[in-house]
């Protein structure tokens, strides 16, 4: 398993459209995802043990951000015939398990991790009202394993202010996790 980190936020990049399928199929798009305050594109996926280590906390997160304007979309972009457990199957399985309150897109192609430069699951891709990059971090300090429980909640304040300002923090603490798994 090789650990990457995500690169510096870069302000202001518009966020890129998509059309991918969800756990039942059906199919979403940029448009039909984003909040009146803003979008959370997440690349995530059900093996990696940073992922395993927020799910939890993510689903607290992103419901409470969707009280604030702010959705959020997760999107899985491993090449599952090498990890079973990322299998659209199981991809399922999860979302049911954690009641994700977001959709969890199956990027098979790959397509969409390569447009927005996505290294990395978690990897976060903050964006405002008008779709525009303010945050590209981490959920806070877990890695394998969770952080403790009173830790600064990063990516819940620096989306919280973009609701609240269409600005995020100058200050980011990128996202750590497991490479995607790109097909060969």
């Amino acid at each position: 398993m090789v650990s990457l980190e995500t690169p510096v936020c870069d302000f202001g990049q518009p966020a890129i459209d998509f059309s991918l399928p969800d756990v039942n199929g059906e199919l979403w798009t940029l448009e039909k995802c984003r909040g009146e305050k803003g979008l959370l594109v997440m690349f995530i996926c059900n093996h990696c043990p940073y992922v395993k280590a927020i799910l939890e906390r993510l689903v607290r997160d992103t419901a409470e951000l969707r009280t604030l304007g702010i959705n959020s979309v997760a999107i899985m972009s491993n090449d599952a015939s090498q990890y079973e457990e990322d299998s659209a199957e199981n991809m399922k399985k999860i979302s049911q398990q954690f009641n994700f309150p977001f959709p969890y897109l199956l990027d098979a192609t790959q397509a969409i991790a390569k447009q927005y430069g996505a290294v990395c699951t978690p990897d976060f891709f903050g964006y405002n009202g008008v779709l525009e990059l303010q945050y590209r971090g981490r959920l806070d300090a877990s890695r394998k394993e969770t952080a403790e429980g009173d830790v600064k909640r990063d990516l819940f304040q620096a989306l919280k202010d973009i609701a609240e300002t269409g600005q995020g923090p100058e200050q980011q603490i990128p996202s750590m996790g497991c490479s995607i798994k790109w097909i060969d």
